[in-house]
């Protein structure tokens, strides 16, 4: 027999599609602050959110003959017809979440429009009304939720220890106030205040304020457009990288997502200057026009669908390479003696952990003879000082001072130990490590070679003879194409060998032979070589050991190996992750030398 459920159990059930835990109440209830057009949102959580939730905003509110209709399934303000489902612009649009929240908490709304002359209070058990009255409180919005599944207890199994639910949550409430940098927002947990934030736009001091395991001098700018799409944020430098990608938090227009395709761009961007198995840390705050993705494919809203991805990733690529083309994004000698990674749980806020240092240089306006809010961590209250500064105090980065790296800036000086070469400009000091920086040049021109139509090539007065093992001569159709793409001209000399007579125009005689033999060596039965992405990746492995090794190079070999580093796509590391050169500042020598 079919049965139409009643109300309070169809409610239930819908619940638990929005509703996974307290989390997931917070997400909804800040997204909905978001799109009242709040500038300030405090967030107030205890024991992880399962017996206590408040959420305060200064939003435009809702008119109090509104208020029962915004506690209906299905009821919202933020679309009218189905065409609006294809160019979604706010965080919220379903409907639902209200009405879910209240179904299995007992939910207190007090609000007030900026017209009514007195707010409105609701009571809800059980998404029941229990009372309804005016009342006297500030424009905006505020819900308390209380006793989460306390009506569909089974629900409360699959909570986990108040700890992990806070981290949860403090984790989203980060992200938040990252994308909406001009929201203040303040966390407390417990009673304790975890982090506020100014709303006054600086998104560096944010990531700063809230991540105080970030060494934020080793972030980057990244600001990217086309026709109708943008890409902001900041990335860090290959010298800081982590074993996991915990470091990394995407925004598409505004909402907090998980994307692949944005994964992608980065894994491109990044490509050779990171060493296998590390990831960086990224902010990517995304913008396109609202039809050209899809918001509507997961019921918490955590993913998106792009409707060009290749296109997507190959601009999140090319942002990602242009930044780090940037004079900062240079390996500096100063992380390079200093541990640069943290551990994977550290990218959590977490209330133990009390850095004063970071307190002391957030964004908190300071004012003379003025009694700062005391910030409080656990049972740990720590005062903020008085400061004679009478204008408002703030650490602040100057994004103007971020400029391309110019090699035409560079002097060289000579070399040292038959390796390194030695430049200066006006600020800085480098070493450039030649081998590095022949290997890199040596696999662009090998893969330039391979991609190219016309191949360039030079005939050698004493061919050189490669002796291969038999399975390798059985299958000599595939590998002995790739080598002629890339500007050998080779061909069987015998029963198990070949005869090259003609070499890429780049190369010497020995680093010809040495790279054809490691080639051949690298390959195996099982190796895809119709696949671009591994030949590539043998390349890498090959030209490593045609790279001269302990070559003095005279002054005009300098040159010109610095003009060909130059011309290379990514200058600034070997197709390995290994930095090319690294920099000492000005001011990092006279620290050394105790001058400042």
């Amino acid at each position: 027999m079919i049965r139409v459920l009643e109300k309070q159990i169809a409610d239930k059930i819908a619940a638990g599609e929005v509703i996974e835990r307290p989390v997931s109440i917070i997400k909804e209830l800040v997204e909905n602050s978001i799109d009242a057009g709040a500038t300030s949102v405090i967030v107030e959580i205890k024991k992880g959110g399962k017996s206590y939730i408040r959420v305060t905003d200064n939003g435009s509110g809702i008119q109090s003959e509104d208020v029962d209709k915004a506690f209906l399934r299905h009821a919202t303000s933020k679309i009218q017809v189905a065409k609006d489902l294809d160019s979604i612009e706010t965080l919220g649009f379903r409907g639902e979440a209200l009405a879910s929240i209240c179904a299995v908490t007992r939910t207190e709304l007090l609000t007030k429009t900026e017209d009514d002359k007195a707010g409105t209070r609701v009571v809800l058990h059980g998404g029941e009304v229990i009372s309804k009255q005016p009342t006297g409180c500030p424009d905006g919005t505020t819900i308390i939720v209380t006793d989460l599944f306390y009506n569909t207890p089974a629900r409360l199994k699959f909570m986990k220890n108040d700890a992990a639910e806070s981290s949860m949550i403090i984790d989203l409430v980060s992200q938040i106030a990252l994308a909406y940098n001009d929201i203040a927002f303040r966390l407390i947990n417990n009673g304790n205040v975890l982090f506020s934030t100014t709303g006054d736009g600086n998104r560096r001091n944010i990531i700063g304020r809230i991540f105080p395991s970030i060494d934020i001098n080793n972030l980057v700018p990244i600001e990217h457009q086309m026709e109708d799409m943008s890409i902001t944020g900041y990335i860090s430098t290959p010298t800081i990288s982590r074993p996991g990608k915990n470091g990394q938090i995407f925004f598409v227009n505004g909402r907090v997502v998980n994307s692949k395709v944005i994964d992608k761009g980065i894994t491109e961007g990044y490509r050779e200057r990171l060493f296998e198995g590390r990831h960086p840390i990224a902010f990517l705050f995304l913008n396109l026009e609202a039809s050209k993705l899809d918001v509507n494919i997961h019921p918490n809203k955590k993913e998106v669908r792009f409707n060009e991805e290749r296109v997507v990733e190959e601009f999140i690529a090319d942002g990602i390479i242009s930044s780090l083309s940037m004079k900062e994004a240079v390996v500096r000698v100063s992380n390079i003696f200093k541990e640069t990674t943290v551990l994977e749980d550290d990218f959590l806020v977490r209330e133990e952990q009390v850095d004063v240092k970071n307190i002391m240089s957030t964004n908190q306006p300071f004012t003379k003879n003025s009694e700062p809010e005391p910030i409080v961590f656990n049972t740990q209250q720590i005062e903020l000082p008085k400061t004679n500064v009478q204008e408002d105090f703030s650490i602040t980065i100057d994004e103007p001072i971020f400029k391309p790296f110019d090699f035409d800036e560079m002097a060289i000086l000579g070399t040292i130990f038959n390796t390194y070469i030695m430049a200066t400009d006006d600020d800085s000091f480098y070493l450039i490590d030649q081998h590095a920086a022949h290997e890199r040049i040596f696999y662009e021109k090998l893969v330039g070679e391979y991609e190219n139509d016309e191949k360039l090539h030079q005939p050698i007065l004493l061919p050189i003879i490669l002796d291969v093992d038999i399975a390798m001569k059985e299958g000599d159709s595939h590998w002995l194409t790739i080598l002629s793409e890339m500007g050998f001209t080779i061909e069987a000399f015998g029963q198990n060998s070949y005869r090259i007579s003609e070499i890429p125009t780049f190369m010497d005689l020995i680093e010809a032979e040495d790279f054809v033999k490691d080639f051949t060596y690298n390959i195996d039965k099982n190796t895809d070589l119709k696949n671009s992405v591994i030949i590539n990746k043998l390349i890498m492995k090959s030209c490593k050991s045609a790279v001269k090794a302990n070559d003095h190079l005279n002054d005009e070999e300098v040159k010109s190996l610095i003009k060909d580093l130059k011309q290379c796509i990514n200058p600034f590391s070997c197709p390995h992750g290994r930095p090319t050169f690294i920099k000492l500042s000005k001011y990092e020598i006279e620290r050394l030398f105790k001058r400042a």
